[in-house]
């Protein structure tokens, strides 16, 4: 069935690019975002995001385009489009609903003797979301009717940005439908996108709820061991070696202390937490996580700027990417970090030669340091162990004046022999 099938995918970025590329495979499938500049690059076979090296993109059949017009009447639109917060924490719904007005008039121009589509949401959302504010937004940019013009379904994304090991093609998909015949329509679908297990949720509601809460439950194990990691640190012992002793336990959890970013892990928990509120309860659990982990960066700037006798200097800071190995610069803890650090008068340069620089001074107002190596400093902090940074790490401590150190926020260099005199902090 499903190779018959036309697809659009909404948003091109690190979800939805993945996933039209699979889908490309089996279906005849286009690729819309509203970012010119993304799909120009697309074209010319670049992927900013690196998931999608330039061979397979160039070998793709998918037609990338910037407007909606040139997408032809569909079967399937699938939306995967971002779902941040606000600056209060709040769930920006902006960017969905545009984007869910755009399917709607899609919707509107097809041809009205054919069967009705389907719409699929993979964007992170609270319970609700899809059938409650999704569904009559499409019924009023189309004129149609949910539950007989077109049909609603959610997948929810589960893409690690950088994993080479867990991609789109290879994971459990879960997925969902209006109705039991949508529900096998999408199931279908999905089966020609993953080698991994094709579970049908009970509904969209718990499909959507499955996402949410996969995330908001790291999270607050993250936080745990963060809020450990600052007990230990007050008895001067290390967490590693606390974990690694923990660690030997069979059902012991293995967690990792850190700043807490990225698209999901340091956002979907404000989804629940706000559908929570709505309905009268008190998510404690979840937003005392959130707190912890979201007051990392200020809590490492202060013992780093202690532990390196609590006199500001010249410090240079290793990534800002969210982790390692990625471009991937949204919500990044390390930007908290940055400012925390310059708060306490520390004349802070930030090296990442993986995030775009021109990204950094958009969102963060950070203007990137290219080379380091023409600078010398009193402090190195390796926020984002990138393999690129362990591997040259010798050449980056060249760097350090005479009795310089360098804070290991991730435990990265605990096997590395740094030079005579280079003191190394970690939690």
């Amino acid at each position: 069935m499903a190779h018959q099938k036309r697809v659009v995918v909404v948003g091109l970025g690190y979800v939805g690019l993945p996933l039209a590329v699979t889908l490309a495979r089996s279906c005849q499938t286009w690729g819309l975002d509203i970012d010119t500049g993304r799909i120009a690059e697309l074209e010319q076979g670049h992927d900013r995001t690196g998931e999608i090296d330039r061979d397979r993109l160039a070998a793709t059949e998918i037609s990338f385009t910037a407007d909606p017009e040139a997408c032809p009447s569909a079967d399937i639109y699938i939306v995967t489009v971002p779902t941040p917060v606000d600056q209060d924490n709040r769930p920006d719904l902006s960017i969905l609903m545009a984007a869910t007005r755009t399917v709607g008039q899609m919707l509107r121009t097809r041809e009205r003797d054919s069967s009705p589509a389907i719409v699929v949401y993979e964007s992170t959302v609270y319970p609700g979301v899809t059938e409650d504010l999704c569904g009559p937004a499409l019924e009023q940019a189309s004129g149609l009717i949910c539950g007989k013009d077109f049909f609603l379904g959610y997948s929810p994304e589960r893409i690690n940005p950088g994993d080479k090991v867990h991609t789109v093609d290879k994971i459990a998909k879960v997925v969902s439908g209006q109705t039991p015949e949508v529900l096998e329509e999408i199931a279908d679908l999905y089966s020609n996108v993953t080698s991994g297990e094709i579970f049908r949720a009970a509904s969209i509601k718990a499909a959507e709820a499955a996402k949410v809460i996969e995330n908001a439950q790291r999270d607050i194990n993250i936080a745990f061991i963060n809020e450990i990691t600052q007990i230990f640190d007050r008895m001067d012992l290390s967490v590693w070696d606390v974990l690694a002793a923990a660690g030997t336990k069979w059902n012991f959890l293995k967690f990792e202390p850190g700043l807490v970013g990225g698209h999901c892990i340091g956002v979907d928990p404000f989804y629940l937490a706000h559908r929570a509120s709505e309905l009268g309860l008190d998510p404690r659990i979840i937003l005392a996580g959130r707190g912890m982990n979201d007051g990392m960066a200020e809590w490492t700037a202060k013992t780093v700027h202690e532990w390196a006798g609590g006199t500001p200097g010249r410090t240079l800071v290793l990534g800002l990417a969210f982790k390692p190995d990625v471009p991937d610069l949204r919500n990044s803890k390390v930007a908290d970090l940055v400012t925390a650090l310059r708060a306490l008068g520390h004349q802070t340069d930030v090296h990442d030669p993986l995030v775009s620089a021109e990204e950094a001074r958009h969102e963060y107002a950070i203007d990137l340091v290219s080379d380091p190596s023409d600078s010398t400093y009193d402090l190195i902090v390796l926020a984002v162990p990138h393999r690129e940074f362990i591997e040259g790490i010798g050449g980056i401590v060249q760097t350090l004046r005479e009795n310089g150190r360098i804070a290991d926020l991730k435990n990265a260099l605990a096997k590395t022999d740094l030079p005579a005199g280079v003191e190394r902090w970690t939690m």
